[in-house]
């Protein structure tokens, strides 16, 4: 068993019924009934209602003359994701930002939450990762099928209609594999990271882990953008007429 929050075990302390009757009307079961609630599950949950509040104060002190410093730094992940769009060849990226901005966010925000001591970040888990995934992977489809009908689906049968038998199991394989690919990336850098800065944080003075914590920040904003960017990639192969 996993070692539990502060945060976790209040949840596990006072709303087990919850937690278990919630598992129950998804078919899942829980591994231990008695405290079903994991960590990147009450993780997830903070880091959800943290962005909830966030929005809630940007949007009661939007201002056109007086921009807050918060408000800048959100229009500049929007024109920095617009451009990125734009970039990779997603013809009217405005159509599309909304998802990347709310995936560029809603992963940073679990890789970072994790320096805090006393919390983890919910990327650690490979049910967190594989979850992302899954959505990218229906959302980038969805828009292929939304932008170009019925015939999104001729690419998979590849240029020339005599290769379809062998191209078309292929380009099954390698879309599966994207979500695939996507999961593992993020959840083994997050992991992997987290266990490097409690390694050293348990052998030395604070000074030393501060660097690796350093490191953690900009892995984790390197591996927000990547895992970003490669969704960005897959809607503009879906999407582009010509492709």
């Amino acid at each position: 068993m996993e070692t539990e929050l502060g945060l976790t075990a209040l949840f596990n302390d006072h709303l087990a019924g919850l937690g278990s009757a919630i598992l129950n009307a998804v078919g899942v079961t829980a591994e231990h009934p008695s405290r079903p609630w994991t960590n990147w599950i009450v993780m997830e949950m903070l880091v959800i209602a943290l962005l909830l509040v966030l929005v809630a104060v940007v949007r009661a002190s939007l201002s056109v003359d007086k921009p807050g410093k918060i408000q800048h730094l959100i229009e500049s992940i929007y024109d920095f994701l617009l451009h990125q769009e734009r970039e990779v060849g997603i013809h009217h990226p405005e159509k599309y930002v909304n998802y990347f901005g709310t995936l560029f966010i809603f992963i940073l925000a679990m890789n970072l939450i994790g320096i805090i001591p006393a919390f983890e970040s919910p990327t650690m888990s490979a049910s967190v990762t594989a979850g992302l995934a899954v959505c990218t992977f229906l959302y980038y489809n969805a828009m292929g099928l939304g932008a170009n009908g019925i015939k999104y689906l001729a690419h998979f049968a590849g240029p020339l209609w005599w290769m379809a038998p062998a191209m078309i199991p292929i380009e099954i394989i390698s879309h599966l594999a994207r979500p695939l690919s996507l999961s593992v990336r993020l959840y083994g850098n997050m992991f992997a990271g987290e266990q490097v800065i409690n390694v050293f944080l348990g052998a030395v003075h604070l000074a030393v882990p501060v660097i690796f914590m350093a490191l953690h920040v900009f892995v984790a904003f390197v591996q927000s953008y990547v895992f970003t960017a490669l969704a960005m990639i897959y809607v503009s192969m879906a999407t582009s007429h010509e492709h």
